[in-house]
C-alpha cells in the first residue's frame, strides 16, 4: 500500500469496509486508495479470521459493495434513517 494512514484512518477505512451499504467507491472518494488497497488494509489488520468472513460475505452477492451491483434505489453514501447534523449545536448525549 501507497499511503500511510493513522490509527483513526485505518479503523474508519475498515469501519466502512465492514458496513454493507458502503461502495468501495465511496472509500476511494475520502481516502483515495483502490479496492485492492482496501483488501490489502483489511488483510493487514484483521485477524485470518475475521478477513475471510469480510472476504466470503463481500464476494457472496448479500453485499452491496459495488455500485453496479446495487439496488438502483440507493443513491447516497449514507442511511436514509441516519440523523443529519447541525453544526450549530453539540450534542448533549
Amino acid at each position: 500500500m501507497k499511503t500511510e494512514f493513522n490509527f483513526e484512518q485505518k479503523y474508519r477505512i475498515i469501519e466502512m469496509a465492514w458496513e454493507d451499504r458502503t461502495p468501495f467507491e465511496a472509500i476511494e472518494y475520502q481516502f483515495k486508495i483502490t479496492e485492492s488497497e482496501v483488501i490489502e488494509l483489511m488483510r493487514k489488520e484483521l485477524k485470518p479470521s475475521s478477513f475471510r468472513l469480510w472476504r466470503k460475505r463481500v464476494n457472496s452477492g448479500v453485499s452491496q459493495k459495488h455500485l453496479m451491483k446495487r439496488n438502483p434505489d440507493i443513491e447516497r453514501f449514507k442511511c436514509s434513517r441516519q440523523r443529519t447534523i447541525s453544526h450549530n449545536k453539540i450534542s448533549k448525549r
